[in-house]
């Protein structure tokens, strides 16, 4: 689906222009990973390749994004209140989980995300079917982005840490499906089929339908970038036909993730 809503020309330039930016901005920064943990000045990921940087300025970005939708699922869609508590549940985790992220990649860069609003298509939050149809959408983008951390980042300890992120955001793809037939007659539920980033309508049952991760064959983090813009640039929002009269802001805060033992100790886990 992000695919359709590439932006062309100069739009899709200055989006990437920004955030390459910032990547090679955070060089200069570069000590900004010595703090993250004891553990990484001793690491080779302590000297980060300006390929490096500009893998973790886009995953910001794309956590950025990630936090903005689950608070706004969380706080202003009207299915999410009459979801089962368990469903509820994971949502709100998920928000815990994307911030986390989001953190960890700003302690290495030492720079904020260059976007921190974005835009979504009609009715994001107010219909259900929408909305999870994005949310898969953009689930299966995070999920392929960091596996481009895994082939690309130039040490062994962030490729692990990439594929780490990338695990946890394929828990959030297929409990997103999960979450799809409990949604509410009202609330035009059960939903039985969601297409994701390939623009395919496919079955819930069983919500954890793969048997490899979907790279969509992106070698490269300007793909995921790409990919992003539509939800991060007004300009290229408007040509994908997002409404862009309702920017929606990120909102950082302090995470508190549902197990400490699942939080990040260092690059042995």
């Amino acid at each position: 689906m992000a695919r359709e809503h590439e932006a062309p020309g100069t739009d899709r330039r200055q989006f990437l222009g920004r955030a390459a930016a910032t990547g090679a901005a955070a060089i200069a920064g570069a000590g900004g990973v010595q703090a993250l943990i004891p553990s990484f000045a001793a690491a080779k990921a302590g000297h980060p390749t300006t390929g490096d940087l500009a893998i973790l300025g886009a995953a910001q970005i794309a956590e950025a994004l990630a936090v903005t939708t689950y608070t706004n699922i969380i706080y202003k869609a009207p299915f999410f209140k009459r979801l089962a508590s368990d469903d509820q549940g994971y949502l709100k985790a998920a928000r815990q989980e994307e911030m986390s992220h989001y953190l960890l990649e700003k302690s290495a860069t030492a720079k904020p995300s260059p976007f921190a609003t974005f835009y979504y298509p009609p009715k994001m939050f107010a219909d259900a079917r929408t909305t999870l149809n994005i949310l898969v959408t953009l689930e299966d983008a995070f999920i392929a982005a960091y596996l481009v951390g895994v082939r690309n980042f130039s040490s062994a300890d962030l490729r692990v840490t990439s594929a780490r992120i990338m695990g946890i955001e394929s828990d959030h793809r297929t409990l997103a499906r999960v979450v799809a037939p409990g949604v509410a007659k009202r609330d035009g539920g059960p939903i039985e089929k969601v297409p994701g980033i390939q623009g395919k309508a496919e079955s819930v049952d069983p919500p954890n339908n793969n048997g490899y991760e979907r790279t969509l064959k992106w070698t490269n983090i300007d793909q995921a970038l790409a990919a992003l813009t539509p939800f991060a640039d007004k300009a290229a929002a408007g040509k994908a036909g997002f409404d862009t009269s309702k920017p929606y802001h990120f909102k950082p805060f302090t995470p508190r993730l549902p197990e400490p033992l699942g939080d990040f100790h260092s690059f042995l886990g």
